[in-house]
C-alpha cells in the first residue's frame, strides 16, 4: 500500500467567491474529498499548512513549506502532493527542486478556477497529481508540477497564462509525462539538477533581487537593491541576454565589490549567451554569470540558495549547479 501525504497550502484550488473577492478557506481534506475515486493501492493523507494565496508567500514561507515536505517524507511518505496557488506555483516547484535529491515523487498542483465555480479545475488536477505521485515512472524526476493532464519538471516551467486552464508550460522544454484517465504515459525523462545544501531551518533565503531592463534602463535599481541588502541580483535582461552601458557599468560595480549577478532573460523563451558587444558579451566580461534557460525568478531562487549554503561563494555555487556537478556539503555545517 502506497502512502501519499497531501499538504494543502491554499491558493485558487482552496478558494470559494465572495463579496470581497475569492478567498482561500478550503481544507486538505475537503480538497481531497472532492476528487473522488482515489489511486488504487494508495491511501492519502491530508494536512493543511497555510490556507492563502501564493502571491502573498516569501522566502520564509517557501523553507516553511520545504519543511513540511522534509516531515514528510522522514515519516514514511512515499510521495508527497502539495497544492498551490498558481501565482508563484514555478518558484515554489523550483526551490524544492533545488533542495530535495529523494527519489520519491513531489508533485505540485492547483487550479485556474475556485473550488465553488461550476466548472472547477482543481479536483481533475488534485486526482491527476495523485495518480503521478502513486506511479513508478515519476521516481527520480525531481519535483514535478501537475496541471491540465500534464506533468512538467521543474525546471523551466512557468506560468505562461493568467486565467486559462492550461495555464502552465516549459517553453523550449515540453511536458514530461501526461495523465489521460488516470493512466500515467512518460513523455521525456528530464535529468534533476544538483541538490544545493541549503539549511531548511534557516528563517528565511538571502535577499536577491529582479532587476529589469527595458529601453533607458540605468544603474538604478541594481544599486538600491544592493544597498538594500541584496546578497546578489538577478538581471532579467533583453533577448539572448543584453542591457545597456549604464546598467552594464553597475553590474560591474557589483561584481567588484563581491556581489553575485545572475543574468536572466525578460524573453519567453530560450537560453542567455554572451554574443553581443557592448551587451552579453561586456556582462560576461564584466564578471555576470549566465542562467542558461532559467527565467528570472527562477534564477533568482538559484542565487539565493547559493547565497544560503556556507563556506563556499555563491557564484561557485551557481556554476557548479548550472554545470550539473554535485554539491557536498561543506564538513562541519
Amino acid at each position: 500500500m502506497r502512502r501519499i501525504q497531501v499538504v494543502a497550502t491554499g491558493g485558487t484550488i482552496a478558494s470559494r467567491s465572495g463579496a470581497e473577492g475569492r478567498r482561500a478557506t478550503v481544507l486538505a481534506k475537503e480538497l481531497v474529498a472532492s476528487v473522488g475515486p482515489l489511486p488504487e493501492g494508495a491511501t492519502v493523507g491530508a494536512r493543511d499548512v497555510v490556507t492563502r494565496g501564493s502571491y502573498a508567500f516569501g522566502t520564509a514561507d517557501l523553507l516553511a513549506l520545504a519543511r513540511e515536505v522534509r516531515a514528510a517524507l522522514r515519516d514514511g511518505a512515499d510521495a508527497v502532493v502539495m497544492t498551490h496557488g498558481t501565482d508563484t506555483m514555478e518558484e515554489t516547484a523550483f526551490l524544492l527542486d533545488l533542495l530535495f535529491d529523494d527519489p520519491r515523487p513531489i508533485v505540485l498542483t492547483g487550479a485556474q478556477r475556485p473550488f465553488d465555480d461550476r466548472a472547477a479545475d482543481g479536483p481533475a488536477n488534485l486526482g491527476d497529481a495523485l495518480a503521478v505521485a502513486g506511479d513508478d515512472v515519476a521516481r527520480g524526476l525531481g519535483t514535478l508540477l501537475v496541471f491540465d493532464g500534464f506533468a512538467f519538471a521543474a525546471r523551466g516551467v512557468r506560468k505562461s497564462d493568467t486565467m486559462s486552464a492550461r495555464a502552465f508550460s516549459a517553453p523550449g522544454r515540453g511536458p514530461v509525462l501526461r495523465v489521460a484517465d488516470g493512466q500515467v504515459v512518460p513523455l521525456a525523462r528530464p535529468v534533476p539538477g544538483p541538490r544545493v545544501p541549503v539549511d531548511l531551518d534557516l528563517p528565511r533565503l538571502p535577499r536577491v533581487d529582479v532587476v529589469p531592463v527595458y529601453p533607458g534602463a540605468d544603474g538604478l535599481f541594481v544599486r538600491a537593491s544592493l544597498e538594500a541588502g541584496a546578497a546578489g541580483v538577478v538581471v532579467a535582461a533583453a533577448g539572448a541576454g543584453n542591457a545597456g552601458p549604464e546598467l552594464v557599468e553597475a553590474v560591474a560595480e557589483a561584481v567588484a565589490a563581491g556581489h553575485p549577478v545572475l543574468i536572466s532573460t525578460r524573453v519567453h523563451s530560450g537560453p542567455v549567451a554572451p554574443l553581443y558587444a557592448g551587451g552579453g558579451a561586456e556582462l560576461r566580461r564584466v564578471g555576470a554569470l549566465f542562467a542558461d534557460d532559467l527565467n528570472p525568478w527562477q534564477a533568482r531562487l538559484l542565487l539565493a540558495a547559493a547565497a544560503a549554503v556556507p563556506g563556499r561563494p555563491p557564484q561557485d555555487v551557481v556554476r557548479s549547479w548550472l554545470a550539473g556537478r554535485d554539491l557536498i556539503p561543506v564538513p562541519g555545517t
